[in-house]
């Protein structure tokens, strides 16, 4: 996949790139009337410049006088989509620049893993959340990666993706914004430990869940070849989960119940020397009450999940490495040990929080530069505000894209919407999070709810099957669109018939 942009006779050139449900590129019908006369333009300009491709550093100015103001944001994530569902359209036009063009429901991610689910379920297109991305002339979708922050001229550098393809080399291009909101996440944290990015998998992303599915099954058939030795047969399937949240434990009781129910009917010859070994350094599912972390070890035991408390301290090709020597063979490594900043938000010349977050006050604001805004996990309360940081969890991501979007379409009501206009506005009541309570699913139609406000509040907290089918009524409620609620709904039906796809595609 691939975006060309180039703005220097037209903002009306652009190319765009999207995915349709059927994973074919399709481009905006805005390029398709324009190629012919951009290819010439950009022959025209590469040869009076001799060889000097200033195309490269064009994009979108300024907004002018009887333009809507424009609102970029940098992300695809729950901050960004939740801000770009709710934002006032008639009032802004709506950029988005992220790597992918589609929003992931992470809260079903690992069901993807083992075929409890279809990949397709969890994601949701840019277009579909926002749809005057697709038809309005000033809002766009850009597939890039935005490299650089000029506050002062209001603009973003950005690069296009290519996919790792070598006959493309990415485009480089401006976009001027009069607000930016900076919704760009976290990447998964390695705390400097060798070998982790190189040999472990994470589960962040579509691509993540995929991978980890391949391979499961890969070593599930390569595990079954004449002549291989028990040792490697048991090291190919050895699955280990470092880290004991809500996304390893649940990853962990998936991979149980898969073992479980369909390893053992399809795989007989090996059902026996497959296993699940969960690694944390403290307590698994730390926010939750003691109670139900009690039930979830339980749990879990029961399905042959193996607990090992320790820190890793090296990763290699075939085992890691505890902090006391012992040493961990292992066919599939899924690493799951919480998040930090990105190599982008570190290079950014703003005041960091906590964590090395985007400093920002109670009003989701960048107070050092102005008209930017930062949400989500990339992003965290500086220390003179007073407040703590907030956890890095969709549903505060969410709750702070929905209370920004809602705060930018009164900005621009009070005609504050254009770069440097809105420094005299009143904004209102500030941001406030509370917290809503934790799911998490363990296997065997199990699960845990915890619907108090804090660890150490009162309020009800449930297990077993009830708690199971109110987390699958939850999460199939909050899916954004219908049509992937109805995906989900099936997906989970025919599972439960027919049993999961075990189909490496």
């Amino acid at each position: 996949m691939f975006l060309i942009k180039n703005l220097a006779r037209s903002r009306s050139s652009v190319v765009t790139g999207f995915r349709n449900p059927a994973g074919s590129f399709t481009l905006s019908s805005r390029f398709c009337t324009t190629l012919h006369q951009q290819q010439k333009e950009t022959q025209i300009q590469s040869t009076a410049t001799n060889g000097v491709d200033r195309n490269q550093y064009e994009g979108l100015g300024p907004t002018r006088e009887g333009e809507k103001p424009r609102v970029v944001v940098l992300g695809s994530g729950w901050a960004g989509c939740r801000l770009m569902k709710g934002i006032d359209t008639s009032i802004y036009d709506v950029v988005c620049v992220s790597p992918r063009n589609h929003m992931v429901f992470t809260p079903l991610l690992a069901s993807t893993c083992v075929g409890t689910l279809e990949f397709r379920s969890v994601a949701e297109p840019i277009s579909s959340i926002q749809p005057a991305i697709s038809r309005e002339p000033g809002s766009y979708f850009f597939l890039a990666n935005c490299s650089r922050l000029d506050a002062e001229t209001h603009e973003i550098h950005c690069e296009t993706l290519t996919d790792g393809l070598d006959t493309l080399k990415p485009w480089k291009f401006k976009i001027a914004y009069d607000k930016l909101v900076v919704a760009c996440g976290a990447e998964a944290s390695t705390f400097g430990i060798q070998g982790v990015i190189e040999n472990a998998i994470f589960l962040r992303e579509v691509h993540h869940a995929q991978e980890i599915r391949r391979r499961l099954l890969l070593n599930l058939m390569l595990s079954d070849t004449p002549g291989i030795s028990k040792e490697e047969k048991k090291r190919l399937l050895h699955c280990v989960v470092v880290g004991g949240g809500p996304t390893g434990v649940e990853f962990s009781g998936e991979l149980s119940d898969f073992i479980i129910k369909d390893v053992r009917q399809r795989y007989a010859h090996v059902k026996d020397d497959i296993h699940v070994t969960l690694i944390e350094a403290k307590d698994i599912l730390s926010s939750f009450d003691d109670r139900l972390r009690r039930y979830a070890i339980k749990q879990l035991n029961k399905s042959g999940v193996r607990f090992v408390r320790g820190i890793v301290k090296d990763v290699k090709p075939q085992k890691l490495i505890l902090d006391d020597g012992t040493e961990v063979p292992y066919g599939l490594l899924v690493w799951s040990t919480g998040v930090g900043p990105s190599p982008f938000v570190r290079s950014l010349d703003l005041p960091k929080g906590p964590g090395g977050r985007i400093g920002i006050d109670e009003w989701m604001r960048v107070p050092s530069v102005q008209d930017v805004f930062a949400i989500g996990d990339c992003s965290g309360y500086l220390e003179t505000t007073g407040k703590p940081t907030l956890p890095a969890l969709a549903q505060v991501a969410e709750r702070e894209g929905k209370y920004l979007s809602n705060l930018l379409n009164e900005i621009g009501k009070a005609h504050g919407g254009r770069a440097n206009s809105a420094k005299e506005i009143e904004l209102g009541v500030p941001f406030v999070y509370k917290h809503m309570g934790s799911m998490a699913t363990i296997g065997r139609y199990k699960a845990l709810v915890d619907l108090r406000e804090s660890k150490d509040a009162k309020g009800i907290s449930m297990t077993g099957f009830v708690s199971w089918f109110i987390w699958r009524s939850a999460y199939l409620t909050r899916v954004i669109s219908w049509r992937n609620r109805f995906y989900v709904a099936i997906n989970w039906f025919t599972t439960f018939v027919f049993g999961r796809d075990i189909s490496r595609i």
